[in-house]
């Protein structure tokens, strides 16, 4: 939940400021990610589903998947509530 909510919020307002960074925040955000939680950045349903079918030490059993991609939902559905809050905050000028 909290790798999927972070990276919805970074690349929502992201895209809002500058939409040319996008990228480079998102793979930022990922790479944190994989090191601040648990799951190792299980941010997307298709690569949780993907991991299960690994047999690395990213993987996840097949049988905990739906508590992913739920956890993952939640997160989605959160982050949309939070940049929909946020989405009205002027956005902070780099121009000086």
């Amino acid at each position: 939940m909290v790798a999927t909510f972070g990276l919805l919020t970074v690349v929502f307002h992201a895209a809002r400021a500058n939409s040319n960074a996008v990228p480079s925040v998102a793979a930022g955000w990922i790479m944190a990610a994989y090191w601040f939680t648990a799951s190792t950045s299980f941010a997307n349903p298709a690569v949780t589903i993907a991991r299960a079918m690994s047999d690395s030490f990213a993987g996840i059993r097949p049988t905990d998947v739906a508590y992913f991609v739920v956890a993952q939902v939640i997160g989605g559905a959160l982050a949309v509530l939070f940049f929909r809050w946020t989405a009205n905050a002027p956005i902070a000028s780099t121009n000086r």
